[in-house]
């Protein structure tokens, strides 16, 4: 059997990046976690935690921490059918990973109603679309959105929609860099703008475009000052239409080259044994966000 206290200080230490802030969360001292996930190795034979900075998880550590969010969940649905098992009263907290733009945009209007109803805080882990997925895997997360589509064992996938993003810029820059007539090859000689080293939506726009060579930008780890950047006559760079509209409304920001943009799909990726929660969750995700992203792209 296990002992769910040596697994709460595993899966602390991950979710805190650290022993000193996992102890902290867990109301204990810096040596009794790390005497507990000793206490784990030892029973399990192996490490299950790669000593770095922050800590990782062993291939082992992941498949335990995995199953400490699903049991997590599980508890709450019986803590919801057994009231006098919930000594604690507090809020359900769920670690969720999700990409920035949909952080800036449509999320909170879609889930905030689903954790007024059900008492629930939320962990937002941010990460790129494209590898949202690693921190399930990883057993950080009980949940992600994220831009693949194939599940992982034990897990679901579920389309939400596709965030459409177009190519803007300021009209000062295009007049600065385009002279009124902005084309495909001119683009890749005017600076642009990246989110991070995991984005690679540029490059995808890019090389729709038949450009495959590389182009200067600067990077912006931030939805919004990513916006900011881009009014300031910065560079040029690929923005969620429904971030823009007012922006767009007033002349703020143009298309580089009109008619051309970008859909990236959205899935929601969760545990199958996630419970009645995460299930009402998944629900409330699917009922809203067609609201602000597109069904077909």
């Amino acid at each position: 059997m296990f002992d769910y206290k040596l697994l709460t200080a595993l899966a602390a230490v991950v979710e805190q990046a650290g022993f000193e802030r996992a102890a902290a969360a867990l109301g204990l001292s810096q040596s009794a976690v790390s005497q507990r996930i000793k206490m784990l190795e030892a029973r399990v034979g192996q490490p299950v935690l790669l000593r770095s900075a922050p800590p990782q998880p062993t291939e082992l550590g992941r498949r335990l921490l995995n199953h400490v969010q699903q049991v997590r969940l599980l508890e709450r649905d019986l803590q919801g059918q057994v009231p006098a098992l919930d000594e604690s009263r507090l809020p359900e907290r769920l670690r969720i990973a999700l990409n920035a733009d949909s952080l800036a945009t449509w999320w909170a209007a879609a889930v905030a109603p689903f954790c007024a109803r059900h008492r629930v805080v939320i962990d937002h882990v941010v990460v790129d679309q494209a590898v949202g997925l690693k921190r399930m895997r990883a057993g950080e997360v009980a949940a992600c959105v994220c831009a693949a589509e194939p599940a992982l064992a034990g897990a679901r996938s579920q389309f939400l929609g596709a965030m459409r993003y177009r190519a803007l810029a300021s009209p000062a820059f295009l007049a600065r860099h385009f002279d009124g007539a902005p084309t495909a090859d001119v683009v890749t000689r005017a600076p642009a703008i990246v989110f991070g080293p995991d984005d690679q939506l540029q490059h995808r726009y890019l090389a729709a475009l038949g450009i495959t060579d590389g182009f200067i930008h600067h990077l912006c780890p931030s939805s919004e000052g990513f916006v900011r950047l881009l009014e300031s006559g910065l560079g040029w760079g690929l923005v969620p239409e429904y971030q823009v509209r007012g922006e767009l409304a007033r002349g703020e920001l143009v298309d580089v080259l009109p008619g051309r943009y970008i859909d990236v799909p959205l899935y929601w990726h969760y545990w199958r044994n996630g419970g009645q929660l995460m299930a009402e969750l998944t629900r409330q995700l699917l009922g809203a966000a067609g609201t602000w992203l597109v069904a077909d792209s």
